[in-house]
């Protein structure tokens, strides 16, 4: 059994990776940690019969585990990385913290100084059907964030084949459940602000995924300055849907560019291509870590992309368990749904 550890466990992505933990069939969970909740139980704060024992970060037996999960906030997430591999623990990083590669960039985007610079380049981007191979070695890999999971997954064909026109914007306007803002109260999150609501935030080119999804889309080949972002919140607890505006560089017809996504995800467990005639919605991947991806033309050079993914499953722990599962030669799909 490989013995794991969780930074965080009273989060909602800390909570989601001990569900799919305690299910995995490989995996022993050795402790989880919550500076909020240390000496409870999980069962004391979600109504769960999981009585696992929450515990000071402190008190975390690193010298114990093989891996650990951080599941921190960005800032937070960084101390205990560096204890972790120290301590020659391999970490699947769930935070912010380590999907830049430039710390001046980090400190731009996250308004405070990167306190582990020299683990950067150590750091490999999570997105676990384009960096597969990279995943594979990796001691220390940077779980992507919801947005950019189900954007760049969408994308990735089109710059694969550098189909995209440098020159156009990639517009992306995407819904999340509430519950990728985090378990942490706020008044945006409170339930008579989000009930029958539909708000934008964090746009113009405020929202810090946009830095990720950018260095991702020029790595890629594209052009990440010409990507447009707006987020919005949704009334629902969870799930996510990121609709994606592209322009070709030239003709091409729709049943070859859906031949190209078809033939790019062939063999992908957990991306679901939706028939030429179907759209992608939040139901398809909810609860689920699936991504589920439609492709729609809207002329010989235009096209809309849907992609959906469950904000705390594909966008945060069931990609986390998925690269997990990469990073130790273990079936891909081994304890997700």
């Amino acid at each position: 059994m490989i013995k794991a550890g969780v930074f965080g466990a009273s989060g909602y992505t800390g909570f989601e990776t001990i569900k799919i933990l305690t299910r995995h069939p490989s995996v022993e969970l050795v402790f989880a940690t919550s500076e909020s909740a240390a000496g409870q139980s999980l069962s004391s704060l979600y109504p769960v019969p999981l009585d696992i024992p929450l515990t000071a970060a402190a008190d975390a037996a690193l010298e114990q585990v093989d891996v650990v999960f951080c599941c921190l906030p960005h800032g937070a997430s960084m101390d205990a990385v560096r204890q972790a591999r120290q301590a020659g623990v391999r970490v699947v990083d769930l935070s912010a913290d380590f999907r830049l590669a430039n710390a001046a960039v980090y400190e731009q985007w996250y308004s405070t100084p990167h306190q582990a610079p020299e683990l950067l380049d150590e750091a490999v981007y999570g997105l676990t059907e384009i960096f597969r191979a990279d995943i594979r070695r990796a001691s220390l890999v940077a779980n992507p964030g919801c947005y950019p999971t189900s954007v760049l997954l969408a994308l990735y064909p089109l710059l694969k084949a550098d189909l995209l026109d440098p020159d156009a914007p990639i517009i992306a306007d995407s819904k999340s459940g509430v519950s990728g803002a985090g378990r942490k109260p706020s008044l945006k999150t409170h339930f008579v602000e989000v009930n029958e609501n539909l708000s934008p935030y964090s746009i113009g080119q405020s929202h810090r995924h946009v830095a990720e999804m950018a260095q991702t889309i020029n790595r890629l080949g594209g052009s990440g300055e010409r990507l447009i972002f707006s987020p919005h919140l949704t009334p629902i607890s969870r799930g996510m849907l990121s609709t994606i505006y592209v322009t070709l560089r030239a003709a091409r017809p729709a049943e070859a560019v859906y031949q190209l996504y078809a033939e790019t995800y062939t063999g992908e467990p957990l991306v679901w291509l939706l028939p030429p005639d179907h759209l992608a919605a939040m139901a398809h991947t909810q609860n689920t870590n699936l991504c589920a991806l439609s492709v729609t033309a809207v002329n010989a050079r235009q096209f809309i992309l849907c992609a959906s993914i469950d904000n705390l499953g594909k966008g945060a722990a069931g990609q986390a368990v998925q690269n997990f599962n990469v990073m130790f030669g273990l079936d891909e799909t081994a304890g997700l749904v």
